[in-house]
């Protein structure tokens, strides 16, 4: 018997069916697929193991299901306890780049005095990815911009809010954003990081409540490369006001207090491991620093 096959019948039988199993499946998995992989695992064994409606195992299904629950209903537990035990445990953690540069620092050193034997390993890139990472078990924690409701299998906890704001060459005449909506027509270059990003979806919402169009001209990576643009003089770029932090010397802030904010948090898949949950410590008291 395919060992997938069984761990899916196992959430199916734990959860009284497919479509509740797929609600609380540890990785994403759409309902077709599951229901194909467990009708093949009922042809390979010549056998119904279950009554789809009202939900009711066979008696081979609840042979089957009593069988393999012990060793699934502890999968958690040994890992968590592999994790944990060894002489170098390891974290992965995957965060857009500015937080891996600004916030992340601080909370890992906290974090490796409580566990001095701690290995780390960083990736950055956008949410889309970051849940994929998750999803694949490729990282075990993420931090990020937050979007909605969490993908199935995965947990997510808001941290702070952050503002939007908007960065203009420090050359520039503007002094309030409130300058550019006066316009009959804005003529500067708007650059944004890619618009499926809430930084640029919460933006465009504020302007279309001011009935302002203004579409990005010029999309970037990372909000770094952004203000080394801003700066040069492409045009003003779309950001986000973090609390305690300064802008560089060649731009100038403006705040969008009316605009919807974004929120920053944390992300992960099944139960927290006690690094994992540590880390969520040290982030929470970070998030307090940052609002105090």
């Amino acid at each position: 018997m395919n060992i997938h096959h069984l761990e899916l019948f196992y959430y199916v039988a734990r959860h009284g069916g497919i479509s509740e199993a797929v609600r609380h499946m540890p990785y994403g998995i759409q309902q077709p697929a599951m229901s194909s992989q467990i009708i093949q695992l009922e042809e390979g064994l010549g056998l119904t193991l279950f009554q789809r409606r009202p939900f009711q195992l066979s008696a081979a299904g609840t042979e089957l299901y009593q069988f393999i629950k012990p060793f699934f209903d502890n999968l958690e537990t040994v890992e968590g306890k592999l994790r944990s035990g060894g002489k170098f445990q390891h974290i992965r953690l995957g965060a857009a780049e500015i937080i891996l540069r600004d916030h992340i620092p601080v909370p890992l050193q906290n974090l490796k005095k409580k566990f001095p034997g701690l290995k780390v390993t960083l990736r950055s890139g956008y949410l889309p990815q970051i849940e994929s990472w998750l999803q694949k078990q490729e990282i075990d924690f993420a931090v990020t911009l937050l979007d909605g409701k969490a993908p199935g299998g995965l947990t997510a906890m808001p941290l702070v809010k952050l503002p939007l704001g908007l960065l203009a060459p420090k050359a520039s005449r503007l002094r309030s954003a409130d300058e550019l909506w006066q316009r009959d027509r804005i003529d500067d270059t708007l650059i944004s990081l890619p618009t499926n990003e809430s930084i640029a979806r919460n933006f465009q919402e504020g302007l279309a409540k001011l009935g302002v169009d203004w579409f990005p001209g010029i999309e970037v990576s990372s909000l770094d490369v952004l203000e080394a643009y801003v700066a040069n003089g492409y045009g003003i770029g779309l950001t986000v006001i973090v609390p305690k932090t300064t802008v560089g010397e060649g731009v100038r802030l403006l705040p969008l207090p009316t605009f919807p904010p974004v929120s920053i948090g944390a992300l992960w898949q099944g139960k927290l491991t006690p690094i994992t949950q540590a880390f969520l410590n040290e982030l929470q008291e970070r998030a307090k620093l940052l609002t105090a």
